[in-house]
């Protein structure tokens, strides 16, 4: 059972990863990323094809976050900026750029599903209190917890963090005295993407990639989001600990009810908790 647990934990530490900077996006500039999964599956085959070629594991998480983050400021620049506040124009078009990326994705690497090998160094196991843990899952709950650091800091205590908030506070005085929310916007979805493109390489070796699962990290990336609250990153983040314990332990349980053990305690808490456990209320159009 604690090996379960701990898998778990490890699971969710990869889902903060990919649901950090969804979160951000939806809570700060409203856009509705309904491609984020389909980031997610781009940049794992592209990992595994950069670490089999190029470099190795470290070069796959440095090309996987620059690439997708180019790809989200190109998106938002040509295309999301026309739809801002606008959820339905972003939700479809996003769903078609998330049908465009997983047919190339296809005629590039054929859909075949695909997992990279556990990195050098990584590689071993643990003893944890009798439990035999992958070193690579316990490098995942620490990667997890100094980002959630980075991020709680970034956006709390410095400058960049005091003009997203201002902006989201009240976009007009935002524009009244200088801010560009255009490019802050921009900015910041990139800086989605790269976080996508970072839990693409790093879940490249723990899950891999197939078909559909562009729609199972949407999936669980959304439940995470609505549970935790958007836009906060301590709620996704236990959000992410919560899901990812629940998923493996439901899987390992009850396979073939693992969605409901997955839905059914979300749907309690937001029957109690509407926003979600550290959520604040999100309206389109403020």
């Amino acid at each position: 059972m604690l090996g379960d647990i701990i898998n778990g934990i490890a699971f969710g530490g990869l889902l903060f990863i990919l649901a950090s900077g969804f979160s951000l996006a939806l809570g700060v500039i409203r856009v509705i990323n309904i491609a984020h999964g389909a980031f997610y599956i781009l940049a794992v085959y592209l990992g595994i094809t950069i670490a089999e070629r190029a470099g190795g594991f470290a070069a796959a998480i440095i090309v996987d976050s620059l690439v997708v983050m180019a790809l989200a400021a190109v998106l938002h620049r040509v295309l999301l900026k026309r739809f801002h506040l606008a959820p339905l124009p972003q939700v479809l078009s996003m769903y078609g750029v998330t049908l465009i990326i997983v047919q190339a994705v296809r005629l590039i690497w054929g859909g075949y599903p695909e997992v990279m090998p556990t990195p050098p160094g990584l590689d071993g196991t643990l003893h944890i209190l009798g439990t035999i843990v992958p070193v690579y899952r316990a490098f995942l709950i620490v990667v997890a917890a100094v980002l959630a650091i980075a991020l709680w800091l970034l956006i709390d205590r410095t400058r960049i963090g005091a003009l997203v908030r201002a902006s989201v506070d009240d976009e007009e005085i935002a524009r009244s005295i200088g801010i560009n929310i255009e490019r802050l916007s921009m900015m910041l979805f990139g800086f989605a993407g790269l976080l996508v493109g970072l839990g693409g390489a790093l879940g490249a070796p723990l899950l891999g990639g197939y078909q559909g699962a562009e729609f199972e990290i949407l999936t669980l990336t959304l439940v995470v989001v609505v549970l935790g609250g958007v836009g906060s990153i301590a709620g996704a983040f236990v959000g992410s600990l919560f899901v990812g314990v629940l998923w493996h332990l439901g899987t390992a349980a009850f396979a073939q009810y693992s969605y409901f053990v997955l839905f059914a305690p979300m749907i309690l808490v937001l029957s109690l908790r509407p926003t979600g456990l550290l959520g604040k209320k999100l309206t389109f159009g403020e």
